[in-house]
């Protein structure tokens, strides 16, 4: 069986990941199933997240690449939204994302957006704290091989999905 391809987009929060997996989802051609570190970070219970978030995160995101790995061996395209940390908790972060993910056919895609109008969406959005996106750039991976780069400040979500469809599967 043919493995599914695996997507991480990879990008601060408010940069633009989960609405551009939103736009990918509305392909007609290629269907994904959706791996995030929101969504697995929901299933921790917040008493466990208050106590020690790091900790529990950084269990929850590498199952979350062993779910993405069991989707993709099953033939499955997944999209990952997510963000690539190093901290102590993680590290080798980006390491062990490659290391769990050797056999399978993955592109990590840059998803970006300046900071400032990310500090900007995340005032608008009101879930997330002004400077959270900064916080996060500053705990990013480093030297990241990307398949692509998208930038949400100039194209919209859909132009986005487009551009990854094209120069991805095309």
């Amino acid at each position: 069986m043919e493995k599914g391809r695996i997507i991480f987009l990879n990008g601060v929060t408010s940069s633009g990941k989960t609405s551009i997996v939103e736009a990918l989802q509305d392909q007609k051609d290629i269907f994904f199933y959706v791996v995030a570190n929101d969504l697995f970070q929901e299933m921790i219970g917040e008493h466990y997240l208050h106590e020690n978030y790091w900790r529990y995160l950084s269990e929850v995101i590498i199952m979350m690449y062993y779910t993405a790995k069991l989707f993709s061996d099953m033939g499955k395209n997944v999209l990952i939204d997510g963000i690539l940390v190093e901290r102590e908790e993680l590290r080798p972060h980006y390491s062990q994302l490659l290391e769990i993910l050797k056999d399978n056919p993955l592109d990590i895609v840059e998803v970006y957006c300046p900071l400032d109008i990310c500090r900007q969406r995340n005032i608008i959005r009101g879930d997330r704290y002004e400077m959270q996106s900064q916080e996060q750039y500053t705990l990013m991976a480093k030297n990241i091989k990307y398949s692509t780069k998208v930038d949400t400040s100039i194209y919209s979500s859909e132009k986005c999905a487009e551009k990854i469809i094209q120069e991805l599967f095309y």
